[in-house]
């Protein structure tokens, strides 16, 4: 189910919880800081918006839904008819797997931090902002609770992985409606409720503020923290490990384990200010002779990424 699909519970007709063999029937994503954009922080203007940005992701929802309709089996055998999702018969329609939320459609969202940053001026780490963005958040889940109710379909709110579209999100925004400080000034949006990548927050404090928005993003959420080289402090990990456990649904480390080939250096790989890599041992700036490991929206990922990938890489702080 992908780096952070999260399934919500569904009982056959024995009463018996199934997982395996459910699936996901797609994302689309809503660009929250365009909402907060177009509304210039008039906060009625704001919830008429998103409510009408939210019906556009119904429609397409629905599209990619009735799109499926009518499919059978034999377009992915492996799929279908071997076990990879199901195994029905030969020229069986797919459609008993659509609904009664067997299968899920996914509400994503990006950019919650800069959205409480256009329509309040402030992090969504203060209070004003917590606040704000859990009425959001609280909106998006009731939404799609709605829908199910509905249409009996599987709807859920779901934190957008967004490798690429973050970037492409801002873009737009910046295209659109100019330079605007700690909102459209840099090359990327923040991953869902992700506190920002720059901003000072200690690690445990991180993961407590991020919990409370798991529990409204039950359609898939995932948090991390930024730490350093941490091979000589094991029990600091083993607390790290055992507070994540006991506190959010999921979450992880995130470390820099690169390597540059040219002299044998591991560590971090440095960025400059041009947003090139070069090693800080010897100064090799050849892609080809370094290994830059990032996670990068859930995924560890190797080099290379994008400007605004970069960027948001290269302003991450440490956490512990």
């Amino acid at each position: 189910m992908l780096c952070r699909s999260h399934l919500s519970p569904w009982k056959d007709e024995n009463g018996n919880y199934k997982w395996y063999g459910r699936f996901n029937q797609g994302v689309i994503s809503l660009n929250l800081v365009q909402v907060a954009l177009t509304a210039n922080q008039d906060m009625e203007k704001f919830w008429e918006v998103l409510d009408e940005r939210l019906e556009l992701c119904r429609e397409a929802l629905m599209v990619r839904h009735d799109l499926l309709k009518g499919v059978i089996s034999d377009v992915s055998p492996i799929h279908w008819q071997h076990g990879g999702i199901a195994r029905l018969k030969k020229g069986e329609k797919i459609d008993s797997l659509l609904e009664n939320g067997y299968s899920t459609l996914s509400l994503g969202y990006v950019g919650v931090y800069e959205m409480t940053q256009a329509m309040l001026g402030v992090s969504h780490t203060t209070k004003d902002g917590e606040k704000f963005a859990l009425e959001v958040m609280n909106h998006l889940n009731n939404t799609c609770q709605k829908w199910k109710d509905e249409t009996g379909l599987g709807f859920g709110l779901y934190g957008t992985p967004g490798e690429s579209l973050t970037s492409r999100f801002c873009r737009i925004d910046k295209q659109k409606f100019g330079e605007i400080k700690n909102v459209t000034d840099r090359m990327y949006y923040t991953n869902s409720y992700h506190v920002h990548v720059s901003e000072e927050i200690d690690a445990f404090e991180k993961l407590k503020f991020e919990s409370q928005f798991h529990d409204i993003s039950l359609g898939g959420c995932i948090s991390y923290i930024e730490v350093p080289d941490m091979s000589k402090n094991l029990p600091a990990v083993e607390q790290i490990i055992n507070y994540i456990y006991h506190n959010i649904q999921y979450a992880e480390i995130n470390t820099k384990p690169d390597i540059c080939y040219s002299c044998g250096y591991t560590g971090e790989i440095k960025l400059d200010k041009d947003l090139e890599w070069y090693c800080p041992n010897c100064g090799n700036r050849d892609k080809n002779e370094m290994q830059v490991m990032r996670r990068t929206c859930g995924y560890i990922g190797a080099n290379m990424w994008g400007k605004g990938r970069t960027q948001e890489i290269g302003e991450r702080v440490l956490h512990l």
